[in-house]
């Protein structure tokens, strides 16, 4: 093989080379980019619920019995007892159902205690011997204490527009109603004025349970807060001696330090004052007839 074919063949193994790397960039594709970052979680958290009807979240509602029955002031009643209860409801609506649209409950009120006057008294004073048998001579307090209470619940401020209007059907109904009818009509009444506030006690039941999921789902969990770290070096030992006593170390551990001995100085007996002379030292013997 002449030098000039062996110089062609070097420049095309050469060529050949380098056609074969370009290809090899050319074939060699880019990294992909990288995946772009995940959106963001939005969680959008509802605001907590509230009590019904604006009620107060501190609001101590009468609890449910094992019969299903609610313990409210009417619970397990006398039929005397449901009359003056009654009575007691229409009262409460008369005074503070103000509006317009109630005018009519005070003008019924007025009209029932008028035409039902003499049974309204006997029922007075049966509740009375009902108290007396019950607590003695002394029946009138506990019986103004539970009044207090039937006032008081049928006051309940969150439910006052809804006990309104059921009034205001019952007082329409009320201005037919005779002497003779007055218990049925109250035992079959006092039940529907009472519904309104069950259905507030629902509800509010409700708002607890609905209050302690949101709770545990989105309220923060409160953490501990962190400790300082303790000191590894425990603390120098002093011990006090009295002049003259002897001084024993006791063993201390590997890592304690040694004990510091503070020796205190000998206490000087304070001087005592000088008592006063007494009488007898300055005045001398006494003598007879002094």
């Amino acid at each position: 093989m002449t030098r000039s074919m062996k110089t062609k063949l070097v420049f095309g193994m050469i060529a050949l080379a380098l056609a074969g790397a370009a290809d090899a960039k050319k074939k060699k594709a880019p990294p992909p980019p990288p995946p772009p970052p995940p959106p963001p979680v939005v969680v959008v958290i509802p605001p907590r619920p509230l009590p019904p009807l604006n009620a107060s979240k501190l609001l101590t509602i009468a609890p449910v019995g094992p019969d299903g029955a609610r313990r409210t002031i009417n619970y397990a009643i006398t039929p005397a007892q449901t009359v003056w209860n009654f009575r007691s409801a229409y009262n409460v609506a008369a005074l503070d159902c103000l509006r317009p649209e109630h005018a009519e409950i005070l003008t019924g009120y007025k009209k029932f205690l008028k035409t039902n006057a003499k049974a309204l008294a006997a029922t007075n004073r049966a509740v009375d011997r009902e108290y007396k048998a019950r607590f003695g001579l002394k029946f009138i307090r506990p019986r103004e204490a539970y009044m207090t209470q039937v006032y008081n619940f049928y006051a309940m401020p969150p439910t006052v527009p809804q006990f309104c209007d059921a009034v205001l059907t019952m007082s329409r109904q009320s201005l037919t109603v005779l002497p003779k009818d007055v218990a049925s009509f109250s035992a079959a009444q006092l039940p529907l004025l009472d519904n309104v506030f069950e259905q507030f006690f629902r509800a509010y039941d409700q708002w607890h349970t609905d209050a302690a999921l949101w709770d545990a789902r989105y309220a923060p969990t409160p953490t501990a807060p962190a400790l300082p770290p303790a000191f590894a070096t425990p603390a120098a030992t002093v011990t006090l001696t009295a002049p003259g006593a002897a001084v024993t170390a006791a063993p201390a551990a590997a890592t304690a330090p040694p004990a510091t001995v503070v020796t205190l100085p000998a206490l000087v007996p304070a001087a005592q004052p000088t008592p006063a002379p007494t009488a007898s030292s300055t005045m001398g013997p006494k003598l007879p007839g002094t």
